[in-house]
């Protein structure tokens, strides 16, 4: 049976800021070559962290809830439910990509099996068509993985007489995963990171694109599902010092932004801090501003601004077809003549009209499908006998890619 699921404006917010990022980047990149945004757009990137740190988070919360409350996970549900989410929009943007690679902008994409097994990003070549799907590879294969480790451990945990080894041992297990992103990075630093010899040619297809280098960014957004349901006066205590914690979250954010506007350095490479440690940190400052979007102490939880939370449900759609939408308006509007800013309207627009298209007439249908089918990750009678104490109350939701 199907609860009412209640949104969160900060959550919406940081999930539209992080499709407008991701959005100005790619402009920057792939449309108009220069600056449009200046320094937002040249950071622009960091987008997909902010994604990658709220898919940690949301998907870690929906099966720890459950977990907390002493219900069984089933992997093949939490597969399905996922399948039914994110494929049929993906599939259909993939399919007009390999029907018209050069028309939808970049280069002949990789083999159909790489996108359909979800390993496209592994060795990938900049300036492919499709080529950022990288991001969803990374996060179908942390969708696959991550239920199994949870269902592992707690049939590990259950033949322990003290619950909160379990716990001990999951907080362990995400430091040893952040610290092997950052000994990853650093290693391929080593061999990719500096101009000399051409070594940064393969820093994107090594370090940027790989799963191994970028896995880590879902780590802070686990931690703190972690702990809303397993530590509940440790909660309570954060979501009362909630304005404080966004204080800390933007100042950490705006201080790895900086970091991140400088990844660059000309006769040089990419340093070494950001690369090695940039990335977790900056995904640890982003989960900050997950736990302020939480608290309903901050302005952050509280505001609503109009239009974001459409722009947060369509953000899945926007961000699969916003490339070769604006790839086609651009290879149309160039021999007119028209300004920039006419340009950059008519591209935004399009792409906020094809991504709200896609939600409703395709994802929207099969997601009801699914709540139908497949209602929830864990099957209703399977309760474990001794549960861990609920979280405190406040479902929160996030629709896109939840």
């Amino acid at each position: 049976m199907n609860k009412t699921l209640v949104r969160t404006s900060g959550l919406d917010t940081l999930r539209a800021s992080a499709i407008a990022l991701v959005f100005v980047y790619h402009y920057l990149c792939f449309v108009s070559d220069k600056p449009s945004f200046g320094w937002l757009a040249e950071i622009g990137w960091t987008g997909v962290d902010l994604f990658f740190v709220l898919s940690g988070y949301l998907i870690a919360n929906q099966l720890f809830k459950g977990l907390a409350e002493g219900r069984t996970l089933s992997v093949g549900r939490f597969y399905a439910r996922r399948a039914f989410r994110t494929l049929p929009v993906y599939w259909l943007v993939l399919a007009a990509f390999c029907l018209f690679p050069a028309d939808l902008g970049g280069k002949a994409p990789p083999a159909l099996w790489r996108f359909l097994t979800f390993t496209q990003n592994i060795g990938l070549q900049p300036g492919t068509a499709f080529s950022h799907a990288w991001s969803l590879c990374v996060e179908e294969q942390f969708y696959f993985v991550l239920p199994l480790i949870l269902a592992g451990g707690v049939s590990l945990a259950a033949k322990r007489p003290v619950p909160r080894l379990s716990r001990r041992h999951g907080w362990a297990l995400l430091a040893a995963l952040t610290l092997l992103g950052i000994v990853a990075r650093a290693a391929m630093w080593s061999v990719h990171g500096r101009e000399a010899d051409g070594q940064v040619d393969g820093y994107m297809s090594s370090i940027y694109y790989s799963t191994l280098c970028r896995f880590d960014e879902f780590i802070p957004g686990i931690a703190v599902a972690m702990l809303k349901n397993f530590h509940r006066g440790t909660w309570k205590a954060v979501m009362d010092r909630g304005n404080a914690v966004l204080a800390g979250g933007l100042l950490a954010s705006a201080a790895m932004l900086f970091v991140a506007d400088h990844n660059w350095i000309r006769s040089y490479g990419y340093p070494f801090f950001m690369t090695t440690f940039g990335y977790s940190l900056l995904a640890m400052s982003f989960s900050l501003l997950v736990v302020a979007a939480l608290s309903p102490r901050t302005v952050l939880h509280r505001a609503r601004i109009p239009g974001v939370e459409k722009l947060a449900l369509w953000s899945y759609a926007i961000y699969l077809s916003h490339r070769p939408v604006a790839n086609v308006i651009a290879h149309w509007m160039a021999p007119l003549g028209v300004s920039d800013a006419f340009t950059f309207a008519l591209i935004a627009s399009a792409c906020v009209l094809v991504g709200a298209l896609l939600y409703t007439l395709v994802e929207q249908p099969f997601m009801r499908w699914r709540d139908r089918l497949v209602p929830s990750n864990f099957p209703p009678d399977a309760i474990n006998p001794e549960p861990v104490p609920k979280p405190v109350s406040g479902l929160e939701y996030c629709s896109v890619r939840s």
